[in-house]
């Protein structure tokens, strides 16, 4: 049936009484319930009976009959698909309406579907069931979710003010056909929620996989680097759009740039069955490139092709490589015979992954270059890289990677303090709205706006339909699966955002944004061990990134570790957050000279970009008053850390202040 172990029937009356025939089925349960009773036991004891008071009493007097509960879970039949409506309507509204404990807010996650289903010994049976199961399974607390044959049987029905709005088709576990799902909405009730779990189909084994590999440059010069990285890139990026291939991220692939590390390694590092891997040599405005498909288990070639041609002709010799690749998986790992019908898909399929490549070599030549630049995340390389994409966009202004790419270098200027938060980012929302313009089905013109829907304007759902999109476009981006992993994050709670980031890791194991991604929502989330674990890994990827010692310092803090907190906090290279964590161990350590000196410097040093870092800082030590002073600082400059802080534990001590929730509602975090 799908519903959780443990479930008991409850048979208040005869089995007769039972709704029989066509039922609409309501199944719910407390979101993150598992661990409110682990760090929470006291406040879910005095939270629980009033959940299953409240519930059974909107079920109850709507005519619907509980026949199984569980924990903290509810299965109940209806007569009408109207009545289950209402009847969830009624809950939801009542559940958002009670006060819950601070440590324990009771999120209930619903689903109803209609079926007809075997009654057996007081109980239901059959597909319905498993149906509905697997609807509440995608979905997130405070949601209601609705089946397509419900929303039929109820629409003209439906209680003042009630909207059943379309979430679009979906695919659900076990069930051969995608349908489209709806979300109950009032106004009483919040619209905004992370993306349906459906998004993210579980990582198959049996999936055929590949990592592209950095080309080599054998040119005389050893001058065409970013051309060769480029090639691979952008390889990478054509085969991560092609449904059913796993594809390896560039930052894990590109982490053997430069070693001599054997493919068997490679391939177990990245958890591929595949490599491409190739070289390519110019002289002059001609160029040799080579590619080859490699086989780990059996080392051996799937297939391998050299091509000569001008430079003019790169963007075909990539389409070459790309088809023949897909070809060849497809053959040795699908069992699908190559023929004409076979081979026309493939080069469709290709040429739709390639969008919004250009037609301007020489353009194309400039935006490799930025990319190598931006890839860099350096103060320096990420202002190279700007040149190099507005020099691109001088050659063709309809380039609308470029316009992604300068729409990133810009949002990133602004988020690292490297220009004016509002200057940054409206000179990023402009390029990222040209992207969108010249290419709205490129999954990188969708996470450019998504970025500055999310991080600038707080726009939540504006944020996720990007997001949604890119993800539907590219569904093995391992970036946009990040970003909406924090987006779900910033709308609480932090599980979700571990569970889409221990997916992200998992498709970009050698990535250390995502592992520093984990580590922080882990901290968040109050798992502290995670957390560690997966920002040690950041600092093996890469020892000179900025905020991770930082991160590492907060966990140490909160696991009351003080030496190594202290430790931590004075290796942070970035001046900001090691001053910041210098002021909180500080605090901790029972010395509040010391903790405030290093709040002054950052406060005197950069009131304009760490406006949130100073309000984190003396909300943990105390100064309630000065905290909220800089939230409200950070408001107006649209300081991009916001976003965070519904879940941010330095913020803890604010909670009980009857400006927070007020101020909650202003970030729309809450409604």
């Amino acid at each position: 049936m799908g519903m959780k172990s443990g479930m008991t029937s409850r048979q208040h009356s005869p089995v007769p009484t039972l709704p029989s025939g066509t039922v609409t089925f309501l199944s719910t349960d407390i979101e993150g319930s598992t661990r409110l009773w682990e760090t929470q036991r006291e406040a879910m004891s005095e939270a629980l009976p009033r959940h299953d008071a409240l519930l059974r009493q909107c079920i109850e007097s709507r005519g619907g009959h509980i026949f199984k509960t569980g924990g903290d879970a509810f299965c109940a039949a209806f007569t009408t698909a109207a009545s289950a409506v209402e009847s969830a309507l009624a809950a939801q509204r009542s559940l958002r309406a009670e006060r819950w404990p601070e440590q324990a807010p009771i999120r209930v996650r619903m689903a109803l579907h209609t079926g007809t289903a075997e009654i057996r010994d007081g109980d239901y049976f059959g597909a319905p069931l498993n149906h509905v199961a697997r609807l509440l399974a995608i979905g997130h607390g405070g949601q209601t979710l609705v089946s397509e044959i419900t929303r039929d049987l109820c629409r003209d029905r439906l209680p003042a003010e009630t909207t059943l709005k379309s979430l679009g088709e979906h695919s659900l576990k076990d069930l051969a056909r995608r349908e489209t799902v709806f979300q109950l909405g009032h106004p009483d009730l919040p619209q905004a929620f992370p993306p349906l779990k459906t998004l993210l189909a579980p990582i198959d084994a049996d999936t055929p996989s590949i990592a592209v590999l950095p080309f080599t440059d054998l040119s005389a010069e050893k001058d065409q680097e970013y051309f060769t990285d480029g090639l691979a890139e952008e390889l990478l990026n054509v085969l991560s759009k092609i449904r059913g291939l796993r594809v390896a991220s560039r930052t894990s692939a590109f982490s053997f740039k430069g070693t001599k590390v054997d493919i068997p390694t490679v391939a177990q590092k990245l958890n591929v069955a595949t490599i491409l891997e190739g070289s390519m040599r110019k002289a002059g405005k001609r160029v040799r490139i080579t590619a080859q498909l490699i086989d780990v288990a059996t080392d051996s070639h799937l297939w391998s092709d050299t091509y000569d041609r001008e430079l003019e002709d790169i963007f075909a010799v990539q389409d070459d490589i790309a088809q023949s690749v897909v070809k060849e998986l497809r053959a040795a790992l699908l069992g699908e015979k190559p023929n004409a019908s076979a081979s026309a898909a493939v080069k469709a399929e290709v040429q739709a992954a390639a969008r919004g490549l250009g037609e301007n070599t020489e353009a194309y030549r400039l935006y490799l270059q930025g990319r190598f630049f931006e890839d860099r995340s350096t103060r320096e390389g990420t202002a190279k890289a700007i040149e190099y994409y507005r020099q691109a966009l001088e050659l063709d202004p309809q380039y609308a990677l470029a316009w992604a790419g300068l729409s990133r270098s810009y949002a990133s200027q602004a988020g690292s303090s490297w220009s004016r938060i509002t200057e940054g980012f409206a000179k990023a929302r402009e390029a990222a709205e040209r992207a969108v313009q010249f290419e709205p089905d490129l999954a990188e013109s969708q996470l450019a706006m998504g970025w500055i829907r999310m991080y600038h304007d707080w726009d939540w759902k504006a944020a996720d339909s990007f997001l949604r999109r890119a993800i539907e476009l590219a569904p093995g981006d391992a970036q946009a699966l990040r970003d909406t992993a924090i987006l779900a994050g910033f709308l609480g709670p932090a599980d979700e955002a571990v569970t889409l980031l221990r997916r992200a890791a998992v498709l970009d194991p050698l990535s250390a944004q995502v592992h520093r991604s984990l580590g922080r929502w882990c901290y968040c989330a109050g798992f502290f061990e995670e957390a560690e674990a997966a920002l040690k890994k950041t600092l093996e990827l890469n020892p000179l990134g900025a905020r991770t010692h930082h991160y590492l310092g907060v966990v140490r803090l909160a696991q009351g570790r003080l030496d190594e907190a202290m430790h931590e906090f004075q290796m942070e290279g970035h001046d900001t957050f090691r001053l910041l964590g210098l002021a909180l161990v500080q605090h901790a350590r029972g010395q509040p000279a010391q903790s405030d000196a290093a709040l002054r410097e950052l406060s005197e040093k950069d009131p304009e970009g760490s406006a949130y870092q100073i309000a984190q800082g003396n909300a943990y030590c105390g100064a309630t008053d000065v905290a909220f002073g800089w939230l409200e600082r950070a408001y107006v400059q649209r300081d991009p850390g916001l976003g965070i802080m519904k879940l941010d534990p330095l913020l803890q001590k604010l909670h009980d202040d009857p400006r927070w929730r007020p101020f909650l509602e202003k970030m729309r975090l809450v409604t």
